[in-house]
């Protein structure tokens, strides 16, 4: 009796029951080396009426296990598939695919994503060439050329205070009362929003909380942070300023007896000092920033425009479309010392006495980074003589 070579090694049989979106039900016995595309055939040979001629029937249709509600590979075998004796599979068509669009309609949306896209400089200035200059441009010009000057003062004036109030021997106390004046408001400030967002993503809270903190409450920037330094052993350290310095030990214990103590009150103070700055960085304001990236700004971009002039949207958006000068690293620039201007601001009385309050320190660094806040300092008694002071000289000296 003749055997064929087939059965004679064929695998294990396993038993499937088939189901069509036809209502029609079989059993298929096949072996755990069968492929799929072959039982996909023997399945489509026993519902399609007429066989199959078009070799396109095969392609058309596909095989999914109705348990797990996943797709079989054609490629695959039975055993690869992991299929066992009555499961159960589904035979259906697959769905066309959609038409390729006209020639017509593509032209079409190609020109309405145009539409939606932002000019570009090359585009505005073409546009406004024609328009006469506002003499307001010349005021904004001068306005925002006395602001940078000012900002100059005020950094020269915050080198000065901190220089002077190092000198006192209660200085690390009064910083701490000033800084506990922020305290009250300002130290668990997180936009809770932009918290969410993170968090959401699957980034821990505390990371999440300093990575905003860092990045002046932005989302995008605050993800790069913490994409960028996740392999980062020094991630959940905590900011300059809420702990003290480990490299202060090693120098206190080499240093001699009596100036130990001195070493100490520098390293304390200069914790205070830049828990101070970065409660006091600059915050741009919402509107402002959503406006100008509208226009096709990029983030960053807007960020500087909007420091550069103190949070003023039609000065910010004037700077980046043109020579962006001064520029953000000029901001951090200090007035020349040896300046009448300058020498005339230290000889004052009503200075010299206000540079050795830590609170005109802390409303210097508040008006540098937030100049809107100017007038809450212009209002206080402590601070108020003093910035009255600086404004008459500077105004003074200018006019002249």
């Amino acid at each position: 009796m003749f055997v064929q070579e087939e059965k004679i090694f064929a695998g294990k049989v396993i038993r499937l029951h088939i189901c069509t979106m036809e209502g029609a039900e079989w059993l298929e016995e096949v072996t755990e080396e069968t492929s799929i595309e072959k039982l996909k055939e023997r399945c489509l040979k026993h519902c399609v009426q007429g066989g199959l001629e078009d070799p396109k029937t095969v392609t058309h249709h596909k095989l999914l296990h109705a348990t797990s509600e996943r797709a079989l590979s054609d490629t695959k075998t039975v055993v690869e598939e992991n299929l066992q004796d009555k499961d159960v599979l589904l035979l259906i068509k697959k769905r066309a695919p959609a038409a390729p669009p006209k020639l017509a309609d593509v032209s079409a949306e190609e020109k309405k994503k145009q539409e939606q896209k932002a000019p570009d400089k090359e585009a505005i200035m073409k546009v406004t060439a024609q328009l006469v200059a506002r003499q307001a441009d010349r005021m904004v010009t001068q306005h925002n050329l006395r602001d940078t000057e000012l900002r100059k003062i005020l950094v020269s004036l915050i080198e000065v205070a901190q220089k002077l109030l190092a000198l006192n021997p209660d200085a690390v106390e009064l910083f701490k009362k000033a800084n506990a004046m922020l305290d009250e408001d300002e130290e668990d400030r997180v936009d809770e929003a932009a918290l969410r967002q993170l968090t959401e993503m699957g980034f821990p809270e505390s990371r999440a909380v300093k990575a905003l903190r860092l990045n002046h409450m932005s989302v995008t920037q605050a993800m790069e942070w913490l994409i960028e330094h996740a392999e980062d052993p020094t991630i959940d350290a905590p900011l300059p300023g809420d702990g003290t310095a480990g490299g202060s030990g090693a120098a206190a214990r080499d240093a001699k007896p009596e100036a130990v103590n001195e070493i100490a009150k520098q390293d304390e103070l200069t914790d205070i000092f830049k828990k101070i700055r970065r409660k006091r960085e600059f915050r741009p304001e919402p509107r402002a920033m959503i406006a100008l990236m509208e226009m096709g700004f990029d983030e960053k971009e807007v960020i500087d425009a909007l420091r550069v002039n103190n949070n003023q949207q039609d000065a910010a958006c004037e700077w980046l479309l043109g020579d962006r000068k001064p520029s953000p690293e000029e901001l951090d620039k200090g007035i020349d010392t040896e300046s009448p201007l300058f020498q005339a601001i230290l000889d004052n009385p009503v200075v010299q006495l206000g540079l050795i309050n830590p609170k005109t320190l802390l409303a210097f660094e508040d008006m540098l980074e937030n100049p809107l806040n100017s007038t809450q300092w212009m209002n206080d008694p402590e601070t108020g003589p003093v910035m009255l002071q600086i404004s008459r000289i500077f105004q003074t000296l200018n006019r002249t």
